[in-house]
């Protein structure tokens, strides 16, 4: 059977020599819930202050615009929906963005004036069905972007966002390596993890809303397993956060009153806290990736390469965004 490596036929992810330091600036901190402008411009004001420290790459939150709703339920039960619940998922829906339109556009030209790449989190909305996916998009300095839509949606996130139909696994060519996103629990999708490794990414970043202290094992263990810097990029959640006027005050009331404490991080490839988790504030996280590590840390161990058995295992993926059947 032969072997199939997306990796081989991506000349943008061959291995080739990279510079040997990435600053990077993750940014920690509170959405504005169910707001699509403010939401922006919030970001465009951390994209700003994190300018002024001369980043290469700015991280930011999963669904950080507009929010990740986390203990809301929209009015679903088996078999049922609520009208109020309705009511709220069309905020939510209103409050979604479509790629490539104005948001992404004053985005992309921050990308630009900041000569940084950017990696957000958004709740995308698709521009000709009806359907929100949970999405992630890299900005480059030029101003052009990948976005991925996540696989899929953990429990209950299901009512709200779709499975991915397109940008499985798309990978941004920086002077650092590929780069790559997962999205908070695709990180325990096992295979998922090994279509971004053949892809040569030296560094993962996971927008996630994950403060679970099992989380933080999982973390290293996927920096360790792929010889790659993990961004783990967390928010901060209070039951303030949720606008006053929802239909769903019920369950937003048996919400603790900080609801995500973030545990923002970088984890190098050895496994290793290069920056400890933040917990319980808005802040940015600065650090400085010693780009020689990833190549480094395989002398002994490379999951796709000389570690692996392709006569033995191989993975295969249908993967439209690149418009290959792997």
């Amino acid at each position: 059977m032969r072997r199939i490596e997306i990796f081989r036929k991506d000349k943008s992810t061959a291995m080739k020599d990279i510079e040997n330091s990435c600053k990077i600036a993750l940014v920690q901190a509170e959405p504005v819930m169910f707001d699509k402008s403010a939401s922006l411009k919030k970001t465009l004001q951390w994209i700003a202050e994190a300018a002024a420290q001369k980043p290469d790459l700015i991280v930011f939150p999963e669904l950080f615009i507009p929010g990740y709703p986390v203990g809301m339920n929209f009015g679903f039960c088996i078999g049922k929906r609520s009208e109020d619940g309705r009511k709220d998922w069309k905020r939510y829906y209103d409050a979604s963005v479509v790629s490539g339109e104005t948001e992404f556009q004053q985005l992309a030209k921050a990308a630009q004036e900041t000569g940084a790449y950017i990696s957000l989190g958004f709740s995308e909305r698709d521009a000709v069905n009806g359907t929100l996916y949970n999405s992630n998009v890299i900005f480059e300095p030029d101003g052009s972007y990948k976005v991925h839509r996540k696989l899929k949606p953990t429990g209950s996130e299901r009512v709200v966002w779709g499975d991915a139909d397109k940008g499985y696994f798309p990978v941004t060519t920086t002077p650092w390596g590929p780069i790559g996103s997962l999205i908070c629990w695709e990180s325990y999708m096992p295979l998922a993890r090994v279509a971004l490794y053949q892809k040569g990414i030296t560094i993962y970043i996971s927008p996630n809303t994950n403060d679970n202290p099992e989380w933080q094992a999982t973390i290293q263990h996927i920096a360790i397993e792929g010889k790659c810097y993990f961004v783990n990029a967390d928010m901060i959640v209070r039951r303030s956060s949720y606008p006053s006027d929802l239909h769903e005050t019920d369950a937003i009331s048996r919400l603790p009153e900080l609801v995500c404490r973030g545990g923002s991080c970088i984890i190098d490839p050895y496994g290793h806290y290069l920056t400890e988790p933040v917990w319980d504030k808005e802040t940015i996280i600065y650090a400085e990736l010693d780009m020689r590590l990833p190549a480094a840390c395989k002398m002994e161990h490379d999951v796709v390469g000389h570690y692996a058995r392709p006569d033995i295992l191989e993975l295969k993926i249908y993967d439209k965004s690149c418009g290959d059947h792997e």
